[in-house]
């Protein structure tokens, strides 16, 4: 089979993430669909098909005969955690996760390997040792409504990987992406962000600056994805996360170097609940340690380009400043 006979489809493909893999497929040669609430139309070789993420409908007719299945659908968490956030934030991930396995399920072939955004936010608060697939300790909320918003984060994944393993698609290999932030260049992306208030001399150490910071480069996402759907034998929670995580005052202030800044005024917990409220998101974004490594992918042979950080925030920063 050629890589112009293979097809990938995106559900909810059509954010940052989504649209750099798109582009990174279709300039392999793979017919690529990404579902999304925008009308049916092609656009740079990748044809887009109409969903609502809930129910099923003439969009689970891509999914028949395709590939690859990468569903990254999720309401942003960057947001307050009020009653309906919540709400919308548990329904966008555990609706569109089962509508797709409804679809796989009834399809006549189905896709091979279906991958489905996770979240390394799934691991406990962790400063004394990292977490992998194996060792990594993942926390459980009892039943009934989380109590915080940290219990809250946790549950939404547990969640959104119960949806994941609990559908009826015998014939297909699932992979649940537990990602951790994901930095590369364009416009709405992570990077774009954190630039922009290291650029505003803001980014100095926030909270106690001792919690661990798991990140990747967003190049090297794009290969994960292609090798965990070129090696059979992955399956089931992936760590994608580069392997080297850093305390939240050694990020920021490789990030400073890297942007050209001389400063950056550091935040104490109470600083960033203030802020945090008047941007309408919430400090356990920034506060939470994640130490999270990629056990499973180190073990299959995978080889980072940007195993460290420092290598990785300078390669950003310069192709950012060449597309200007």
């Amino acid at each position: 089979m050629s890589l112009k006979d293979k097809k990938i489809v995106l559900p909810g493909g059509s954010g940052y993430i989504g649209r750099h893999l798109s582009r990174y497929f279709a300039a392999k040669g793979w017919n690529v669909v990404v579902l999304s609430r925008r009308d049916n139309e092609l656009l740079d070789g990748v044809r887009y098909v109409w969903w609502d993420g809930v129910n099923l409908d003439a969009w689970a007719e891509e999914i028949d005969g395709a590939d690859v299945v990468v569903n990254l659908a999720g309401r942003s968490v960057n947001c307050r955690y009020s009653k309906k956030n919540r709400q919308q934030i548990y329904d966008s991930r555990e609706h569109s996760t089962q509508v797709v396995g409804e679809a796989i399920a009834q399809a006549n072939q189905p896709p091979s390997v279906w991958l489905n955004a996770s979240s390394g936010t799934i691991y406990r608060h962790s400063l004394d040792r990292p977490m992998d697939e194996a060792t990594g300790e993942v926390q459980s909320v009892k039943p009934g409504r989380p109590r915080d918003k940290w219990e809250f984060s946790v549950d939404v994944v547990n969640r959104w990987e119960e949806a994941l393993f609990n559908a009826d698609t015998p014939s297909t290999r699932r992979i649940a992406m537990r990602l951790s932030m994901v930095f590369g260049t364009g416009r709405g992306g992570v990077y774009e962000a954190f630039r922009n208030i290291t650029r505003l001399g803001l980014s100095g150490t926030q909270g106690s600056g001792s919690q661990f910071v798991s990140w990747l480069h967003l190049e090297d996402f794009l290969r994960m994805v292609e090798w965990c759907i070129e090696h059979k034998n992955i399956d089931g929670p992936i760590n994608m996360c580069a392997p080297n995580p850093l305390p939240n005052r050694e990020f920021l202030k490789a990030m400073r170097y890297a942007c050209g800044a001389n400063f950056g005024l550091p935040a104490a917990w109470w600083m960033l609940e203030i802020g945090a409220f008047f941007m309408r998101t919430e400090t356990e974004l920034l506060l939470k340690s994640r130490r999270v490594i990629p056990g499973k992918l180190l073990e299959s042979g995978f080889k980072f380009n940007y195993p460290n950080w420092s290598e990785a925030v300078h390669a950003i920063e310069s192709a950012w400043l060449d597309t200007k």
